[in-house]
């Protein structure tokens, strides 16, 4: 992971996995007068756990509302495995796209659809798996996050922890090579929390999926984080381990802020 300057790219075939699965070159992005990204530049290796740390309104969550194609750049570029998806055609977008799975503050689950529905809709429709390949894959799942005795459940019967893991299962299910984590717990009571990030420590510990995480939690960010990037004002004002960053940061602002959270 880098946060200075973007790297070059690994030389070779076009089959070769790129050195950097996720890369901001020089991005920038207002809404009106506010820049809320400010000529921004990192990378993300593949198989990495990267957790953006900093205050609200620093721009973590436009990052992945970016990479989610929910909002474009005004300027500079961001690649995904090796291929453009920004700028790029709508067609080039979509592909890119699938390679992407969310899991936001709200759960966003069809209410009405059974659990297991929920999970396998969008593998049939996008991906075209079959249904029984779906249901599979996506009992698997369930049982993953601890649920796999409620797949004939409506969302309505589960609790909100219950129905955020169903909404983790439901973004692993179209098997995405980066896994985006947008303050899944802030919308929790604070007894269902725990099983939520237990539920994400488990597949940060036991998959080689590349997550990219915006928490206010900071010992599920100690604990599950390759590198952690600190943001303020639109920039990464320092990165590094999660033990240096905690530990001994180097930045004034790091340490007003951490001081805040912890």
């Amino acid at each position: 992971m880098s946060a200075d300057s973007p790297t070059a790219e690994t030389t070779g075939t076009a089959a070769a996995e790129p050195a950097e699965l996720i890369r901001f070159d020089r991005v920038t992005k207002r809404f009106g007068a506010n820049t809320v990204l400010d000529d921004l530049c990192f990378s993300v290796r593949p198989g990495k756990h990267v957790t953006l740390i900093g205050p609200s309104g620093s721009g973590k969550t436009t990052i992945l509302r970016l990479l989610m194609t929910l909002v474009q750049p005004d300027e500079g570029t961001i690649t995904v495995n090796g291929e453009q998806l920004f700028p790029a055609g709508e067609k080039r977008v979509r592909e890119v796209r699938k390679q992407i799975g969310m899991v936001f503050q709200q759960f966003n689950l069809f209410p009405n659809m059974s659990v297991l529905r929920n999970v396998t809709e969008a593998p049939v429709r996008v991906l075209g798996l079959s249904k029984d390949e779906a249901e599979q894959r996506g009992r698997e799942l369930l049982d993953l996050v601890g649920l796999g005795d409620r797949w004939s459940a409506r969302p309505t019967q589960l609790s909100g922890g219950q129905q955020q893991r169903v909404a983790i299962a439901r973004a692993l299910a179209m098997r995405p090579k980066v896994l985006l984590l947008d303050e899944v717990t802030s919308a929790l009571d604070p007894e269902l929390v725990a099983g939520v990030l237990d539920v994400l420590r488990d597949i940060a510990r036991t998959t080689d999926i590349t997550m990219l995480c915006v928490t206010h939690e900071m010992n599920f960010a100690r604990d599950i984080s390759d590198d952690v990037l600190m943001f303020d004002s639109g920039k990464v004002i320092e990165s590094g381990p999660p033990e240096r960053i905690f530990s001994a940061p180097e930045h004034e602002r790091t340490r007003e802020f951490l001081g805040a959270v912890l």
